[in-house]
């Protein structure tokens, strides 16, 4: 279990897929659901709807048109209110929160830290993962990096965030599944960042090394309890 100095910490930044939503409804949407409905929809086999999804998202990967179902209902020639959000609704039974989720939520803001939702999601999926799991009752502010027009993986992206939330770069805390965009908010300048070791709850964890890495947001409550922003601010 990483060693992280709460009392160095007074905001915490947290992405949503894979981080507080478990993300094992996203691999079964894009990886098997839609090629599989795309095939039906259009009278082709299934290996040749999943070749054409695998270039399709390959093409536009860690951009904003990979997170964007504006960019996926025009490329995909479907009316995004009629036909694909109701797709994506359609697995909405595997939405879910981690287990640790709301407990880990309930800690920071206890401890009187600024907790920040900060997603590539856009605000249609946003919306649905909300509906389904009331996230938004646990966080202090939402943010669809859609908002700006470029994804975490930007600079361009950290900077804008930066002067939307004047937040401390020293005193931050940024958790996240994507590798890349811990590099990216390493870069920035943040100083406290964690992966997510298990984001999808079906398979394996990752074993990475190349962050601080947690499985279990649980096992960081006492430290994060005993750490309270008021005491560190006396």
């Amino acid at each position: 279990m990483p060693f992280l100095p709460w009392n160095e910490i007074d905001t915490v930044l947290l992405d949503m897929d894979g981080t507080l939503v478990d993300l094992h409804y996203d691999n079964q949407f894009w990886l098997h659901h839609l090629p599989k409905r795309l095939a039906e929809l259009r009278g082709i086999s299934p290996a040749q709807s999943q070749a054409e999804m695998s270039k399709r998202y390959e093409a536009v990967f860690g951009q904003i048109q990979w997170y964007c179902l504006d960019y996926w209902a025009e490329s995909l020639e479907l009316n995004l209110e009629k036909e694909f959000l109701p797709l994506k609704r359609e697995l909405a039974h595997l939405l879910a929160l981690r287990d640790d989720t709301i407990p880990f939520l309930q800690a920071l803001h206890a401890s009187g830290r600024e907790v920040v939702l900060v997603t590539n999601a856009h605000p249609h999926s946003l919306a649905l993962k909300l509906e389904f799991t009331q996230l938004n009752e646990h966080i202090d502010t939402l943010i669809s990096t859609h908002e700006f027009g470029v994804t975490k993986e930007s600079q361009l992206l950290w900077q804008k965030l930066h002067k939307r939330l004047n937040f401390d770069p020293a005193r931050t805390l940024f958790v996240d599944d994507s590798l890349p965009i811990l590099g990216a908010a390493q870069q920035f300048g943040i100083k406290h960042l964690l992966a997510v070791d298990n984001p999808d709850s079906t398979l394996p964890n990752r074993n990475i090394d190349e962050f601080p890495a947690v499985t279990d947001y649980r096992l960081m409550l006492d430290d994060i309890n005993a750490h309270p922003v008021e005491q560190n601010n006396d």
